[in-house]
């Protein structure tokens, strides 16, 4: 037996999405419900909601102001956001036990509301509940609305291994509301640009010189530089997943993960001290340096783009890095076991080749690996002694 039941949702772009006058959200219940109104529950990152204070008592009037399109089965709850949201089972019981506890049905909708950690945990429940309820996310930082946001997995970190649990759910649709991003910390606003610069470089070499040439602007916060960013990364994420033929990863390689294996193991290292975003950029940093020292790319421009990331703000060295094992492998290095293991059992690793394409290895050598992340502490010390911030 052989089924293909077909998949599609919109990813939208706005301004102010729950203000009284947008009708995006409302519209598009309108148009994909059958029984009016539709029945929502609503669950909040905790940390939005401080940064805004007074959003979900927003988002419960814009809904009010609609009771022929949409309803709410109980008022939005806040629940905590942030990677320790994806550490336990805490936030998917919650969503689950409300959603017994107003009987909500499968054609009902969930809508989350927060950054990516958030969502995944959400989301995680959200296809838990009657085999699926429709999810629409609303992602809320530069991580969430480029990359994780419009894509089609959830999950939930255990043991210390990124995202072991977890389900391929695509959401009902998402609206990317570019003004959340204004009240981010400078911190989340820079972290989030480090996967579009990871889709610049194995998808779109283009992209990847704006990224480089607006460096300054972003670093400023200019909203109308991020938004364009914001676009095309995410057009890029969407592109991958509609055309690559594996949408639900049922293959070994994993394309958009380039810089991932180290990355998900530093955040481990670190206890979630580093955030997605700032473990992607150290990743691609090593991983730029070991492809200019297999060939695959000019040393200049590994060196170049790991210095645009720095002079955004993105770290390209952690100390993490230097951690070893008893047996004195550094510990990162069991972040490609791990690694292997996500995908299946075979390791596959993307690297750039040239830039703006890619190609797949099967091994990686730990002694250029170490030569390379000698450069990279190397450069951090000189940039650190020339008094140069960002790395």
């Amino acid at each position: 037996m052989r089924i293909s039941p077909p998949f599609g949702y919109p990813v939208c772009f706005t301004r102010n999405l729950f203000a009284p006058d947008n009708p995006v959200l409302a519209d598009w219940v309108a148009r994909t419900t059958d029984t009016k109104p539709c029945r929502c529950l609503c669950f909040v990152d905790n940390g939005l909601a401080r940064a805004r204070p007074g959003l979900c008592d927003r988002i419960s009037s814009y809904v009010a102001a609609r009771p022929e399109q949409m309803s709410f089965a109980a008022p939005p709850l806040l629940l905590p956001g942030g990677e320790t949201a994806k550490n336990s089972f805490d936030i998917p019981h919650k969503v689950i036990r409300l959603a017994r506890r107003v009987h909500l049905c499968r054609h009902s909708v969930i809508l989350a509301v927060g950054g990516g950690a958030f969502l995944d945990a959400v989301g995680f429940a959200a296809a838990l509940i009657h085999r699926g309820v429709r999810l629409v996310r609303v992602p809320t930082t530069v991580l969430a609305q480029n990359d994780s946001g419009v894509g089609v997995k959830n999950g939930l970190n255990l043991g210390g291994v990124k995202n072991f649990l977890g389900t391929f759910a695509p959401p009902a649709a998402v609206f990317n509301d570019s003004v959340f991003l204004e009240t981010l910390s400078d911190r989340d606003w820079i972290a989030g640009i480090a996967e579009a610069f990871k889709v610049g470089v194995v998808r779109d070499a283009a992209f990847l010189e704006w990224i480089m040439a607006h460096g300054a602007a972003l670093k400023r916060r200019d909203l109308c530089t991020m938004e364009r960013l914001v676009r095309r990364s995410a057009e890029l994420h969407i592109e991958h997943i509609v055309a690559s033929g594996d949408p639900f990863e049922f293959g070994s390689a994993r394309p958009l993960d380039f810089g991932h294996w180290a990355a998900h193991k530093l955040e481990s290292l670190t206890l979630n001290e580093l955030r997605h975003g700032e473990a992607v950029a150290v990743g691609m940093a090593l991983d730029l340096f070991y492809a200019a020292e297999k060939g695959l790319i000019p040393s200049s421009d590994a060196a170049r783009i790991v210095g645009a990331m720095a002079r955004i703000g993105l770290p390209v060295w952690h100390e993490a890095l230097a951690l070893r094992a008893p047996s004195g492998r550094l510990f990162v290095f069991r972040g490609i076991e791990e690694f292997r293991e996500h995908l299946g059992g075979e390791l596959r690793i993307t690297l750039p080749k040239p830039l703006g394409a890619r190609t797949e290895v099967s091994s990686l050598d730990e002694g250029v690996l170490e030569d390379c992340l000698d450069r990279l502490r190397t450069l951090t010390r000189e940039k650190v002694s020339h008094g140069t911030s960002g790395t």
